[in-house]
């Protein structure tokens, strides 16, 4: 049972999210049906690894639905291989910097407080943005992003847009 102030606060969370674009690439909207299976006993179970080489016990349903989902996806999409679990973008994005970048040169990326990541070179506090310059840009009033602004920022030094 829930109790009516966070079903309230549940309720301007869910209306918040469907009258608002949300710019943070990590975060997305989900249909009814992927809302039920997550509010579910599937998210009460730790099923690190894959089908059949899980690392701990009680596993057998969670791959019976991990590959229930990789062959649909795989027949969808017409493709051999498929990986559904979650893993963060922050791999695949340091991975790029790291083969394109050296510590020290200019990464420009969206503000983390108008939708940017942490990797698009927030100052300070992560790796992109301790080993490499950050140039920062953001939104207008309207939510918009100025490509005036990101055209005179990266008109000033030699830049990597994340």
């Amino acid at each position: 049972m829930i109790d009516n102030q966070t079903a309230q606060l549940i309720a301007a969370e869910e209306k918040r999210q469907t009258e608002m674009i949300g710019l943070i690439p990590s975060e997305n909207n989900c249909s009814a049906e992927v809302l039920k299976a997550l509010g579910s006993c599937l998210s009460s179970k730790y099923s690190e690894g894959y089908p059949g080489r899980r690392y701990y016990e009680g596993n057998q349903l969670i791959d019976q639905i991990e590959d229930l989902a990789r062959d649909r996806i795989k027949q969808l999409f017409e493709v051999p291989y498929v990986n559904v679990q979650p893993y963060s973008g922050s791999p695949a994005n340091s991975a790029i910097y790291f083969a394109l970048m050296q510590p020290g040169d200019t990464l420009m990326g969206l503000k983390l407080a108008t939708g940017g990541h942490l990797t698009h070179g927030h100052p300070g506090v992560t790796a992109s943005g301790r080993f490499y310059k950050s140039v920062q840009f953001g939104v207008d009033a309207q939510a918009r992003i100025d490509f005036d602004e990101v055209r005179k920022l990266a008109g000033k030094e030699d830049v990597y847009l994340a």
